[in-house]
């Protein structure tokens, strides 16, 4: 009996003696297939029906003197690039688990390079004229981990039901996002600091020249990030190089609308940062180029997004001011979403940083997010830490409705995944069910999973194919209102219900207007 895999090349092969030349060429191919810098093989999954590209350079390795610049373009390559095998996560930290954060949510423990600038790449597409709709996912951890190899991100049953696939990678860290007085001088824009989000940006570059060979539509491009890929999408929706390269946002638990991130900057403050950090090595910035890459690990600091006015203005001014990608949105947070921090140990302690935070209005606070006892305070501070991220999509979708054209969708994740340690419906809980990958991550699953991440696939697939997640044979989902806000609950029922919340987030969003 012939293996699929090897059925499916007979196939390809044969159909290449059997058409004419010009149809030949317009064949997705797994062992010969033309991008703008060579050609590259591929590999099938064990169906055969889903091709596989990975490892494939959309930049030039940001090494040596091309450390802290802007990506640059690929060297052309002779020959077929096997394009089979995980390319390298970007310069990090070995992977561990964590709380909640088993491995399948982590990147492999190996290759991780500074050289790191690839993608990987799903798609069914017989044909190069198929022009499937595109989905580029842009990976969480903080900006400082993570990378497109992680299991639970495996594009193969999105595949399957009908669009391209694109994980990219993007450097992360102060590989990512170390600015310097020096590296802005040296700039051409002028700036330093978001290389990992012109490592995006390059990305989707790259996918408006290519992805037609894989028989994906360059005109039907959805960007989608969960967590510091949410962040991340949030930022090219207001960045003027991003401009005109995708048609949709998919934004999983994060968004910069609120008044000073934890996790962005302006420049001026990073780029002192920077300086401090030289000053304090005593080293020049050529020094700090040549030193290995493994070795910058060991250096403390904050790195991430650098709010320059020039790759990435200010987020909720760009919205006020209609300076942005106006396309249709999904977003939404988990119930048990959290942010870490300092937090008050006592009712007293609360209640008197309340007073000295918010002046006047510590009483309307308190009355929304009350303390009177431990009990109250326990779970108010879980409240504030689900807030962290839900206010970022609740006002995302808010200035989208308010601001945009393009309609908005909101859910709001409380499934809770089967098995121990029990996280409740924890950061990152949702991803996986989106990406119909539940195969790949080891817990007890019950049927009630499996239906749900049947739905939430499908919603996803249908938005990237047309910018409405609602479709055959799954609950409606309504468009956002700000007026009436309506969410659609992902849980062990899935049903509409009023955005949870409302009160406090109307309060927090008084308090950035």
């Amino acid at each position: 009996m012939i293996k699929p895999y090897y059925f499916f090349l007979l196939l390809s092969i044969s159909s290449l003696f059997s058409c004419g030349k010009k149809e030949a060429e317009n064949l997705v191919s797994i062992e010969s297939l033309r991008i703008d810098s060579g050609l590259i093989s591929g590999k099938t999954d064990s169906s055969g029906l889903v091709k596989i590209f990975k490892g494939i350079p959309f930049a030039a390795p940001p090494l040596g003197e091309l450390r802290w610049k802007a990506p640059q373009p690929v060297a052309a390559w002779e020959g077929v690039k096997a394009c089979t095998e995980n390319p390298a996560a970007p310069m990090q930290k070995p992977p561990v688990p964590f709380f909640a954060w088993s491995a399948e949510f982590l990147i492999p423990a190996e290759p991780i390079s500074e050289d790191c600038l690839y993608l990987n790449v799903w798609t069914a597409a017989e044909k190069a004229d198929e022009k499937r709709p595109v989905m580029v996912w842009i990976y969480g951890g903080g900006f400082n981990s993570g990378g497109n190899t992680v299991p639970l991100y495996d594009g193969e049953d999105l595949a399957k039901a009908g669009i391209v696939v694109v994980n990219l990678n993007y450097r992360v860290g102060m590989l990512g996002f170390l600015a310097h007085p020096e590296l802005t001088a040296e700039s051409p824009d002028q700036t330093s600091g978001n290389y990992g989000i012109l490592d995006q940006i390059a990305a989707l570059e790259w996918v408006k020249r290519n992805i037609a060979a894989f028989g994906g539509d360059p005109e039907n491009v959805t960007i989608a990030g969960q967590s510091a890929g949410a962040f991340s999408v949030n930022a090219l929706v207001v960045s003027p190089k991003a401009k005109g390269l995708f048609h949709k946002a998919i934004a999983q638990s994060g968004g910069m609308f609120n008044r000073g991130s934890g996790l962005v900057s302006g420049l001026q403050g990073a780029e002192e940062r920077g300086k401090q950090l030289t000053d304090t090595l005593g080293i020049s910035l050529g020094e700090l180029r040549k030193i290995p890459a493994d070795s910058l690990l060991k250096i403390q600091g904050r790195f991430g997004p650098v709010v320059d006015g020039k790759i990435l203005p200010s987020v909720r001014q760009a919205f006020e001011e209609g300076k942005f990608s106006d396309v249709p949105l999904l977003t939404g947070w988990n119930a048990d979403d959290r942010v870490s921090g300092n937090q008050p140990n006592t009712p007293e302690e609360f209640k008197a940083n309340a007073k000295k935070q918010y002046g006047g209005r510590a009483g309307e606070y308190l009355q929304l997010f009350p303390a009177g006892n431990e009990v109250e305070l326990e779970e108010t501070l879980k409240t504030i830490g689900v807030l962290g991220f839900g206010f970022q999509n609740y006002t995302w979708a808010r200035m989208q409705s308010e601001k945009g054209q393009d309609k908005a969708y909101v859910y709001y994740f409380t499934r809770v995944p089967p098995g121990e340690p029990n996280y409740g419906a924890f950061h990152s809980a949702e991803f996986s069910y989106a990406f119909h990958t539940l195969r790949n991550w080891n817990r007890p699953f019950e049927q009630a999973d499996y239906a749900l991440e049947k739905t939430m696939s499908s919603y996803w697939v249908n938005f990237v194919k047309t910018g409405n997640p609602n479709g055959e044979g799954i609950p409606e989902w309504p468009v956002f209102d700000p007026e009436n806000p309506l969410v659609i609950e992902l849980g062990a029922e899935v049903k509409t219900r009023a955005l949870p919340y409302w009160e406090q987030m109307k309060f927090m969003e008084s308090l950035n207007r």
